[in-house]
């Protein structure tokens, strides 16, 4: 999200990004944003949510937009790469094919924004449907370390990580923001300081 980071608060847009049926809008929905689990979720082209919390102290707001399931959509999925400050790369963890379009998603992220590297966290949802599982921790595991992310596993139905999900990816967008911060200029103690204002970081 545009992000506005100054002192007191952070705004952040995350997109979220996964195939079909991976349960990612019962993630965001489960994410504080609704007080309930929705099992059946007819994805639109894009659905957004916004949240308030403090996350380690700070307050911030989250504007998410997700984007689940919209192959159909290629165009607009890289309009909402190019806004986005972080991305959870969701799938199922009892669902192979949505495991292996994350590399693609990943890929596609690097390339819109130019970079390496960039905030990502990777969700394994579904996490109650450990008896079904198709896609092995770690495997997962390996590719988040390989793709220099973080690796966590989620369920919004037993409640499991969701707001967790959100924060961790907050902190990755902080993170990155300090590394991309240049130094601050040396401060010449005899003049008198200007009046600082909030910064915007978009």
């Amino acid at each position: 999200a545009s992000g506005l980071e100054r002192r007191g608060g952070l705004g952040v847009r995350s997109s979220g990004f996964s195939g079909r049926g991976v349960g990612a809008s019962g993630l965001e929905q489960g994410g504080g944003l609704e007080s309930y689990f929705v099992s059946d979720y007819d994805p639109t082209i894009e659905d957004s949510y916004t949240k308030i919390c403090t996350i380690d102290g700070i307050p911030t707001r989250l504007d998410i937009l997700d984007t689940a399931g919209q192959e159909e959509f290629g165009a607009m999925r890289e309009q909402y790469m190019r806004t986005g400050q972080g991305f959870l790369l969701v799938y199922a963890v009892n669902d192979r094919g949505s495991f292996n379009e994350i590399s693609k998603f990943h890929t596609q992220i690097l390339r819109v924004k130019d970079r390496d590297e960039f905030p990502m966290i990777l969700v394994g949802n579904k996490a109650d449907l450990d008896l079904q599982r198709q896609v092995p921790r770690e495997e997962a595991l390996s590719f988040a370390r390989e793709s220099h992310i973080t690796y966590m596993e989620a369920s919004a139905k037993i409640r499991l990580n969701v707001d967790e999900s959100f924060y961790e990816v907050v902190r990755a967008i902080r993170r990155f923001h300090e590394m991309e911060l240049p130094p601050a200029p040396t401060v010449n103690p005899k003049k008198k300081k200007a009046r600082s204002c909030p910064c915007s970081i978009l």
